[in-house]
């Protein structure tokens, strides 16, 4: 497939992929597991089990990986949790939720030969991604894989989510986007977070928020209504663009008949998954698969 195609096929599986990975963050079995690992309830197993793939890292590493949450918000959990769970530890709790999670969403699917070619096609993707400058990604490379197929597909989904998530914050940086104003841009798109859950779940206060929304303004990239003015459509579609095309690599290894097929196969397993409640109501400007 030429670069053109191979940037298109990146987005479009990356939709129907990534919600086989970000689900376990709003999973009950995710908190039930990580607290029983020593953590605290609340916002610290998503910090502390997202980041423990690079180790004891501290605040400032995981804001700079994570990059649109509030890093006040960052330090009230990182890196207290490095004192209360080892970050193995932490890392099979996460492995354990997402067994049981899909379990619960995916019900008779999790042993369906659909899922187990999935996971094939998903791990032979995933072949082709190399860390240079993907910080994120590079813990969780190196992880061992697991053996059960929808644990495999779950693993790969990860990689797949933060090899194009790194290339991603390499676009908004060089973009002139801070981790706000990526986060405030992007919620103006109407494809993200609803508002209110965007600045609570970012740890971003009124003040903060309005502050960033009145720089934005003056730089012309939103209007007074708060939307994305031309010129602001215009950087964040060349955001989307260098994101899909730093994503190729794992699509371009599949080829676009066997992307093609991963494509359907996770579109279905997300769209069960969905509707089984991977996520809750009231989170998200658009469904999720």
């Amino acid at each position: 497939m030429d670069h053109e195609e191979a940037r298109a096929v990146a987005y479009r599986c990356h939709r129907v992929l990534e919600p086989l990975h970000s689900f376990v963050y709003f999973a009950p079995e995710a908190e039930q597991a990580l607290t029983a690992a020593g953590l605290r309830p609340g916002r610290m197993g998503y910090f502390a089990s997202r980041s423990a793939p690079m180790g004891r890292v501290t605040a400032d590493v995981v804001a700079a990986t994570f990059y649109n949450f509030n890093p006040e918000l960052v330090a009230r959990h990182i890196p207290r949790a490095w004192t209360l769970a080892e970050p193995s530890r932490i890392l099979e709790a996460r492995l354990s939720a997402a067994d049981a999670g899909l379990r619960r969403v995916l019900g008779e699917l999790v042993t369906s030969p659909r899922l187990a070619e999935a996971a094939e096609l998903a791990r032979e993707a995933c072949e082709a991604c190399t860390v240079e400058g993907r910080p994120l990604f590079a813990g969780h490379a190196g992880l061992a894989w697991p053996s059960e197929p929808h644990l495999v597909l779950w693993h790969a989904a990860t990689l797949l989510r933060e090899y194009r998530g790194d290339g991603h914050i390499a676009a908004l940086v060089g973009h002139g986007l801070g981790g706000l104003a990526a986060l405030i841009t992007y919620t103006a798109t109407g494809k993200g977070f609803l508002l209110p859950v965007a600045k609570a779940s970012r740890g971003w206060s009124d003040e903060q928020w309005d502050a960033g929304v009145a720089d934005l303004r003056e730089q012309g990239l939103l209007d007074e209504e708060g939307r994305l003015t031309a010129e602001g459509t215009v950087l964040r579609e060349s955001v989307e663009e260098q994101t899909n095309a730093s994503a190729v690599a794992p699509w371009r290894r599949l080829g676009a008949e066997k992307a093609a097929r991963l494509h359907d196969l996770a579109r279905e397993l997300a769209r069960t998954a969905v509707a089984n409640g991977a996520f809750p109501d009231g989170v998200f400007a658009t469904p999720r698969a």
